[in-house]
């Protein structure tokens, strides 16, 4: 009889036992989904705040310049260039000239055909570009950012442009440092962002230097250009 008891006793302990490790497993198991579920959320609204951010609009590294003065700005420009060339034909070594952002902005619009007058049918001519839609202050929409808006910051250099990603317009904010190596710029980013993102320079870096890679030709410096850096907000060219 004590026998029977005991039996009855020790099956009822080791069923409540398995009872409550079946128990066990189904609580850990429980957990284990919600906490993959957390992380799947978590992870869904991180993407979708780097969406957000990289389609935003930044603020403006500059101001776009009006027609005049981007005008003066680029006949500036020129003639500091043209000086450089006449040192080095004249046999003098070691003349440098200092150029705003102004300058570099309006020289790049120049280049691209902007500033230049056009010829209507009437044979007469008319500013590419009408004064009176003159970008404002602090104003950067997509449809002004005709060319890269670009600043100096004691020896950094910022860039920023309008371009296309995954078929979306996005700004793209670059920084970093001009230099020269064998007769060529070189640049070092130290920030990058696509929109209001930052992105890691680590991450885009080997595809930005591979990129200048396959532009060098464009890069190639004046033969009488010996160096260029940012100094002081200005970008410094110096002759051989």
């Amino acid at each position: 009889m004590t026998f029977v008891t005991c039996k009855a006793s020790c099956d009822n302990g080791i069923l409540l036992s398995a009872g409550n490790m079946h128990t066990w497993g189904k609580s850990g198991e429980g957990s284990s989904i919600k906490i993959s579920r957390i992380l799947s959320a978590v992870s869904l609204l991180i993407a979708l705040v780097a969406l957000v951010l990289a389609l935003r609009r930044p603020q403006p590294i500059g101001l776009q310049q009006p027609p005049a003065a981007k005008a003066v700005n680029a006949q500036s420009f020129e003639t500091k260039i043209e000086q450089l060339e006449r040192a080095q034909a004249q046999g003098q070594t070691g003349s440098e000239v200092r150029l705003t952002a102004d300058e570099i902005s309006a020289a790049i619009a120049h280049s691209g055909g902007e500033s230049g007058p056009t010829n209507d049918p009437a044979g007469g001519s008319h500013p590419a570009v009408d004064p009176s839609t003159a970008v404002g202050p602090g104003s950067l929409e997509q449809a002004n950012l005709q060319e890269p808006l670009i600043s100096f910051d004691g020896d950094t250099v910022h860039g920023q442009f309008l371009t296309e990603v995954a078929g979306k317009k996005v700004y793209v904010t670059v920084s970093g440092h001009l230099g020269a190596k064998d007769g060529y710029a070189t640049f070092q980013p130290t920030e990058f962002k696509v929109g209001d993102l930052n992105v890691p320079v680590s991450l885009v870096n080997n595809a930005l230097q591979k990129k200048m890679l396959e532009q060098r030709d464009r890069l190639k410096l004046p033969d009488f250009v010996n160096d260029v850096k940012v100094e002081n907000g200005e970008l410094v060219i110096r002759q051989k």
